[in-house]
């Protein structure tokens, strides 16, 4: 009974545009687990003895919100299945990590230092140079990044076909940028029988997320910017950079980042501008500028 309801959830979040790849794992685990104990409905109880069984407190709560969404949709068609209560294990939401916006010296710095990447042919520290610029020049995911094909790369830009929920997106990137992915491609031919990939290592395929984000943490750890224990520079602060640094060419003119604040959205393939708005927390110049544009509005009524 449980496996049946799990599939008809997976198959509402697939229709939905999601991946839901690794939800459906769980829960299906969570199924397992309520057919061992003849359980056709799902309890508070039953969730806390399934996610006890996870590895990590992270993994617990993670298990938790996963099988709390089976029940508030299985609830809606039978009020028998129980929602546990939201805090359930006594914990507020986990904030988004503080990002780290590097400026251009460190970029080109780590762009220079991905060149002295070790690999088994000469293309790899190419990839990773390129690829790395690419992220810090567009903005864009590094799965959307990995998932790019070689026909992506048009006249107009780049076309993203696999973003975040399944969507689509033309990218324009700067002249720069394109001589650069031109002069990538010509010394991608040294490789034997590479595949569709746009960015490939000497196998012919592109690198995985793991890799980059691991020769990326290397390398900023080699130039000191990231301590092995501490805070410091992420793969994906690359494209917070990018929107920060955006937002702040805006100037001090508040109408200005707002018109850019939508455009910007539409370009990094964000489903909601809340998402977009986020990068106004570490954009201390921007909202020190519409602070004091607030404050001079509201003494201008006051008057």
């Amino acid at each position: 009974m449980m496996h049946s309801h799990v599939d008809r959830f997976v198959q509402l979040n697939r229709a939905l545009g999601k991946k839901f790849a690794a939800q459906e794992t769980s829960l299906r685990s969570f199924a397992d687990f309520a057919a061992d104990r003849s359980a056709s409905h799902v309890t508070t109880t039953l969730i806390l003895e399934w996610a006890g069984g996870a590895s990590t407190p992270g993994a617990v709560q993670i298990r938790v919100d996963q099988a709390r969404a089976l029940a508030v949709f299985l609830h809606a068609e039978d009020a028998h299945h129980e929602i546990p209560p939201l805090n359930l294990l006594g914990r507020s939401r986990r904030r988004r990590p503080a990002p780290y916006i590097m400026t251009q010296g460190q970029i080109s710095r780590i762009m220079r230092e991905a060149l002295l990447v070790p690999g088994l042919t000469s293309i790899s520290p190419l990839t990773y140079h390129n690829l790395i610029g690419l992220l810090a020049s567009t903005g864009l995911r590094i799965s959307e990044a990995l998932s790019l094909r070689c026909d992506d790369l048009t006249d107009d830009g780049l076309m993203i076909r696999h973003g975040k929920f399944g969507k689509s997106r033309l990218v324009p990137i700067h002249a720069s940028t394109r001589a650069a992915l031109d002069r990538y491609l010509e010394a991608r031919g040294v490789v034997r029988n590479p595949g569709d990939d746009l960015f490939v290592l000497g196998h012919g395929r592109a690198p995985t997320a793991t890799r980059v984000h691991v020769v990326f943490v290397r390398i900023v750890r080699k130039l000191g910017y990231r301590t092995p224990t501490g805070p410091g520079p992420r793969l994906h602060d690359l494209r917070h950079t990018f929107a920060v640094r955006s937002l702040e060419a805006c100037g001090n003119d508040p109408q200005a980042v707002m018109r850019h604040m939508k455009a910007l959205s539409t370009y990094l393939g964000h489903v909601d501008i809340a998402n977009t708005y986020w990068y106004l927390e570490a954009t201390p110049v921007l909202l020190e500028m519409i602070a004091s544009t607030a404050e001079e509005t509201w003494i201008g009524g006051a008057a």
